[in-house]
C-alpha cells in the first residue's frame, strides 16, 4: 500500500463531496433535523394522563381525593362526568385513559371507619401506559388512605435515583438516537460512492491507475470519515447544549469510541456499494441494513433482554447495539474503558472484519 496514492484518492473523494451539494446537505443537515424531530416527538415519559372523574358522593372527602388527582403532575382531569355512560364514552373515544369513580357511600363509610373503595377504570389498549397509570393512581389513593387512617409507617423509604436524577426519557433517548443517526447517515453516504463510480464509468479510469483496491477503500473511507466526524460533533453538541443531556464521561474516550464506530459503519457502506450494481440498489440495501436494525435491534428503544432469544442473537451483529450501550454509559453514568472494554473490542472487530470484506469484494470486481 502506498500512502501517497491513498492520500490522492482521499483528496479526490473529498473534492467530490464538496462539489456534490446534495450529498453534503444530506450529511450535515439531515442529522440535525432527525435529532430535533425524534427528540421532541419521541418520549417515553408517562405524564398528564387524560383522566375523567365521576363523583357520585359529592362530599368534601371525595372532592379532596379528586383534587389530589388534579394536582398530580401525572394526571390531567379533562372532565367531570355525571354518569357511567359519559365515562365509558370518553374512554372509548380515546379522550381519556383513566376514569375515577367514587361510590355514593364513599364519605359515609369513611366517617364510620368502614372500608370503602374508589373505582379506577383504565384503557388497557396500551398496556405499558395503562400499567404505569394504574401505579400512579394507586399511589394517590394509598397516600390519602394513610392520612385518613393516621398511621405512620415504621419504615420510611428514601429514594435516590442514580444517573438520570430527573427521570427524563429524553436523557435516555438522545444518546441512543445519536448512535442510530450516525449509523444511518454513514451507511447511506458510503453505500453510493463505489456504485456511482461504476454507473458514471469513472471506476474503469481509477482501475487503470496504479491504485490498489485497499488504497481505494482507505481513500474513500478517509474522506467520508472526516464528514462523519463533523456529523458526530454536531450531534453531540446538540445533545449537550440544546437538550441538556448530561455528559459525565471522558470526552477523549467518547471521541475514540465514536471514531471506531464510524469506521465500522462507513466500511459497511463501502461493502454494500461494492456488491451493488446500481446506486438505487445500494441505497435500498443501505437503508434496510442501517435504519431498521438501528431502530429495532440496537436497544435504542426496545430492551434487548425482552426480545426472543433468536432475535437477541441477531442483535449481536448490529454495531449500533454496542455503540448505544457505550453512549448511554458515557453520557449518563460517566464510566470508561474499564467497564466498556468488551463493547469497544467488538466494535473494533466489526470494523476490521467489514473493511476486509469490502477490500476483498473490490479485488474480485477488479479481477
Amino acid at each position: 500500500m502506498n500512502f501517497r496514492r491513498t492520500k490522492a484518492m482521499a483528496r479526490k473523494e473529498f473534492l467530490h463531496i464538496i462539489r456534490d451539494s446534495r450529498s453534503l446537505t444530506m450529511a450535515l443537515i439531515v442529522p440535525m433535523l432527525m435529532l430535533l424531530l425524534f427528540s421532541y416527538a419521541l418520549s417515553l415519559d408517562v405524564d398528564k394522563i387524560p383522566t375523567i372523574m365521576y363523583d357520585q358522593d359529592a362530599s368534601p372527602q371525595s372532592r379532596e381525593v379528586a383534587a389530589r388527582f388534579a394536582g398530580s403532575p401525572y394526571f390531567e382531569v379533562i372532565e367531570y362526568a355525571h354518569s357511567y355512560k359519559e365515562v365509558e364514552a370518553a374512554i372509548d373515544r380515546g379522550r381519556a385513559i383513566v376514569g375515577v369513580v367514587f361510590p355514593p357511600d364513599f364519605s359515609h363509610h369513611l366517617r364510620a371507619s368502614k372500608p370503602t373503595s374508589v373505582q379506577i377504570l383504565l384503557d388497557g389498549s396500551d398496556s405499558n401506559t395503562g400499567s404505569i397509570a394504574l401505579s400512579y393512581a394507586e399511589s394517590v389513593i394509598s397516600g390519602y388512605s394513610m392520612e385518613v387512617a393516621k398511621r405512620v409507617p415504621r419504615v420510611e423509604g428514601r429514594i435516590r435515583v442514580w444517573y438520570n436524577t430527573d427521570l427524563k426519557s429524553r436523557n435516555f433517548i438522545i444518546p441512543g438516537l445519536v448512535a442510530v443517526i450516525l449509523m444511518i447517515i454513514a451507511a447511506l453516504l458510503t453505500s453510493l460512492t463505489i456504485a456511482r463510480e461504476w454507473e458514471n464509468g469513472t471506476m474503469e479510469q481509477l482501475l487503470s491507475t496504479p491504485l490498489r483496491p485497499v488504497e481505494i477503500v482507505l481513500g474513500k473511507l478517509a474522506a467520508f470519515f472526516l464528514l462523519g466526524t463533523v456529523d458526530s460533533i454536531i450531534s453531540i453538541v446538540c445533545a449537550v447544549f440544546l437538550f441538556d443531556v448530561p455528559l459525565r464521561g471522558n470526552i477523549l474516550f467518547l471521541a475514540v469510541t465514536t471514531a471506531v464506530f464510524l469506521i465500522g459503519v462507513l466500511t459497511w457502506g463501502l461493502f454494500i456499494s461494492s456488491i451493488s450494481g446500481t446506486q438505487l440498489m445500494a441505497y435500498q440495501i443501505g437503508l434496510m441494513s442501517s435504519f431498521l436494525p438501528g431502530f429495532l435491534l440496537s436497544g435504542f428503544i426496545y430492551a434487548i433482554e425482552n426480545m426472543p432469544l433468536p432475535i437477541q442473537i441477531i442483535t449481536r451483529l448490529v454495531p449500533a447495539r454496542y455503540f448505544v450501550t457505550i453512549l448511554k454509559a458515557i453520557f449518563l453514568k460517566g464510566v470508561g474503558p474499564e467497564v466498556l472494554w468488551s463493547e469497544v473490542l467488538l466494535l473494533v472487530v466489526y470494523a476490521v472484519a467489514v473493511a476486509a470484506l469490502a477490500t476483498k469484494k473490490l479485488k474480485k470486481k477488479v479481477a
